[in-house]
C-alpha cells in the first residue's frame, strides 16, 4: 500500500493459512519439567512429578531436570555438566512445565537460575523459541499468583507460547500425602486441566513453530546482510 512507506514489501509476507498445515509429527510430544526447590520434602517437586504422570497419561514423553548441583548463573563455564544437561533437555523439548514455590512473594532463586542458564540463542539454535509452556506454583499460605505471573513474563521473554491455564496450589503441605502424591481436590483437578491443555497446544503448534516465529524484522535484517555480501562480491 502506498501509505506504508516504511514497509519493505519484499519481506512483508501475507500470512498463509496453508503454511499452518502440513506433515504432522507422529512421535509423542516431548515435555521438559523444571521445579524450583532443593528441599528433601519439596512440594514443587511433588507437583512436578504429579504433572509428569498426567502428561504421560495424555500421551507425552517427559523428562524432569534435577536442579541439584546446578551452579549459579555465570558462576561456572557453559560446559559445566549440569548446564550442558539443562540446555540439551531444553533443546530436546517441544514444551515445558515450570513449577516454583513462592518465596518472599516471588519465584524461587533455584527456579530463576535454571531459566537464566537457558539462553535465548546458542549460535543458530534457540532453545526455547516456539515451545509451549505451562506454569505452576505452590504456596505455604493462601493462594497467590506472584510466581506464575513472573514466570509468564519470563516465558514471553524466552519467546515461548505460554498456555492460558495455570495452577497455583495454596497451603501445599495439606495437598500431598506422606509419599508425596497429590490428594484429590479442586487443585488436583486444575493440574489435570493444565497438563491436558499443554499437550493440546503442543500438538497444535510444534510442527509449525518455525513459521509462527518467522518475523518480518528478522527477514528484513537477513535480506540486508545478503545484499551487503552480494555488493561486496561485486566490488
Amino acid at each position: 500500500m502506498s501509505d506504508l512507506t516504511n514497509l519493505h514489501p519484499d519481506v512483508a509476507e501475507i500470512p498463509d493459512p496453508a503454511k499452518l498445515s502440513g506433515p504432522v509429527s507422529t512421535h509423542r510430544p516431548r515435555i521438559l519439567l523444571l521445579y524450583g526447590s532443593l528441599r528433601s520434602r519439596s512440594y514443587s517437586r511433588f507437583l512436578t512429578y504429579e504433572a509428569a504422570r498426567l502428561l504421560e497419561r495424555f500421551g507425552a514423553e517427559t523428562r524432569i531436570f534435577d536442579p541439584a548441583g546446578l551452579p549459579l548463573p555465570d558462576g561456572a563455564p557453559t560446559d559445566h555438566p549440569k548446564v550442558h544437561e539443562l540446555r540439551q533437555l531444553s533443546e530436546w523439548s517441544e514444551g515445558q512445565v515450570w513449577t516454583s514455590p513462592e518465596r518472599h512473594g516471588a519465584m524461587s532463586g533455584v527456579m530463576k537460575a535454571q531459566i537464566d542458564w537457558i539462553p535465548l540463542a546458542v549460535g543458530s539454535i534457540r532453545p526455547t523459541q516456539g515451545r509451549t509452556l505451562a506454569v505452576m506454583q505452590v504456596s505455604g499460605g493462601s493462594q497467590s499468583f506472584n510466581a506464575v505471573n513472573q514466570m509468564r513474563v519470563l516465558g514471553r521473554w524466552m519467546r515461548m507460547i505460554t498456555i492460558p491455564n495455570q495452577s497455583s496450589v495454596a497451603k501445599a503441605y495439606q495437598e500431598f500425602d506422606e509419599a508425596g502424591r497429590m490428594k484429590p481436590s479442586s487443585y488436583y483437578d486444575r493440574v489435570v486441566d493444565v497438563m491436558e491443555e499443554l499437550v493440546k497446544f503442543t500438538l497444535l503448534t510444534r510442527d509449525v513453530s518455525d513459521y509462527l516465529t518467522d518475523r518480518y524484522s528478522e527477514r528484513k535484517e537477513d535480506a540486508a546482510k545478503l545484499e551487503a555480501r552480494v555488493n561486496l562480491k561485486a566490488i
